[in-house]
């Protein structure tokens, strides 16, 4: 596939210019037509010069498809560069209610919808033990305008999403792996590889890293750091027979939590359902036995998971992931922006990936245009990016520190209606990142409640055995 961006039609009163064979000769007949502002003809400008995107787009997953569908229908020239073809497997399947405004705004709802996803209403959460659980519906939450999420197998939802960006008019390369990246203070280039073994070198003004846990610019800048508390590794399997609750909650994200380890049980079609144990990295180790065994033998012992796999039986294999939760020093520099798991990466408990990932793919991708709009303030607005998703990663972080601690889940499963304090979690779960100070003071008593409940017992201690 020719590397040439499409044409820049962003001129409004220019001259229609006709470009053929660029660059020296190409197989095929090449025509560009450009729009140009004429007082921009002479002389070189990056806006002009047919070989530079207006944007590169590193990763073709939720944060890279969501940028790129921003860039395309705001007419950038824009490119995706993913590694992989899709569709591919990928975990990660529990979506947020909150998700579902970004699915409007970028045009892909009806997409979505028409794909045939099972519908979540609310989360369960259990202790392994069977002696205590509760739920938290969506719609029931005073504060909370979004009632229901998606279930969603990964191959398929990103291949939606990366399809629909093309659609828009993002040009987009599969089996392309950046290997490095240069910047300027004008723009920035890329060295790629096809998996057919093609280089090329790809220049653009702006590049958004939405890479994944591949991290590609954060590694190369060296600023990746390893959250040491949160070594885990994921064990999992796709499951049809597992047992479902009836009615609206069959499509509920269930949380089954142990004392050191937890499962995930998501419904992601009509027959089939994720199931997954997160564990330490250090306790696998020690194990020394296959993933699939140590996931059945730790299942066996948590009533919840072993009722529902009863009469289930596994799809495919048993698989791994390294959960190693971690976050990068800085989201952004002179033109390049991290978005999505490119940003940071946190343990998947209250399945925020997806939804942070396009949250922080829309706003890297807004970030540059206005970057283009008044180029003396690249630096404010691009600080002012780093200060929202970095905030918004906060307010998951600071529930995921404090999932493993029993006091918190002590309050946890046992909420009280005092100051709305449920409510305010409800909506936290549904994704509603920026809705204020009336949810921070309720969750800034909610987590002092905790360190008292690790001193004297507010409600009834717990136990995991």
């Amino acid at each position: 596939m020719d590397l040439i961006p499409p044409s820049d039609r962003s001129g409004q009163d220019g001259i229609s210019w006709v470009l053929s064979n660029l660059q020296g000769p190409v197989p095929g007949a090449v025509r560009f037509e450009f729009s140009v502002v004429p007082e921009i003809v002479s002389g070189l400008n990056p806006r002009m010069d047919p070989t530079v995107w207006d944007a590169l787009v590193i990763g073709g997953g939720p944060a890279g498809s969501a940028a790129a569908t921003v860039l395309a229908r705001a007419g950038r020239r824009t490119l995706v560069l993913e590694k992989e073809h899709f569709p591919r497997f990928h975990i990660g399947e529990s979506l947020l209610p909150y998700n579902r405004r970004l699915f409007e705004e970028l045009g892909v709802l009806e997409k979505l919808e028409a794909a045939g996803f099972p519908k979540k209403f609310g989360a369960q959460f259990h202790l392994g033990n069977g002696s205590k659980g509760t739920a938290f519906v969506f719609r029931e939450g005073a504060f909370t305008h979004e009632s229901e999420a998606f279930q969603v197998e990964r191959a398929v939802f990103d291949n939606i999403l990366l399809r629909h960006a093309e659609s828009q008019g993002a040009s987009v390369l599969e089996g392309w792996t950046v290997e490095r990246f240069r910047e300027s203070a004008d723009g920035v280039s890329v060295m790629a590889t096809s998996d057919t073994g093609e280089r090329k070198e790809i220049r653009a003004r702006w590049l958004i890293d939405g890479s994944g846990r591949g991290n590609v610019t954060g590694n190369q800048e060296g600023i990746r750091v390893i959250h040491q508390r949160h070594r885990k590794i994921a064990i999992f399997g796709h499951f049809e027979g597992v047992r479902v609750d009836p009615g609206p909650k069959g499509g509920d994200t269930v949380i089954i939590r142990l004392e050191n380890r937890w499962f995930w049980l998501i419904p992601i079609s009509s027959t089939k359902v994720s199931v997954g144990l997160v564990m330490e990295v250090a306790d696998y180790a020690e194990a020394k036995r296959p993933p699939a065994e140590i996931f059945f033998e730790v299942a066996k012992g948590a009533k919840p998971v072993q009722e529902r796999l009863e009469k289930a039986r596994l799809v495919g294999s048993i698989q791994t992931t390294s959960d190693f939760s971690y976050f990068n020093r800085s989201l952004v520099s002179t033109r390049v922006l991290r978005a999505g798991d490119a940003a940071g990466f946190m343990d998947p408990i209250f399945s925020a990936g997806v939804y942070l990932a396009m949250f922080s793919g829309k706003l890297a991708a807004e970030a540059t245009m206005a970057a283009d709009a008044e180029p003396s303030r690249r630096f404010t607005l691009f600080e002012a990016y780093e200060r929202r998703v970095q905030r918004a990663m906060r307010f998951y972080w600071r529930m995921v520190e404090e999932f493993y601690t029993t006091p918190f889940m002590e309050l946890f499963l046992e909420p009280r209606p005092r100051f709305n304090l449920p409510a305010a979690v409800n909506a936290f779960l549904a994704g509603d990142l920026e809705a204020g100070w009336r949810l921070r003071w309720r969750l800034w008593i909610f987590f002092r409640l905790v360190r008292l409940q690790a001193r004297w017992p507010l409600v009834p201690r717990i136990r995991f055995d």
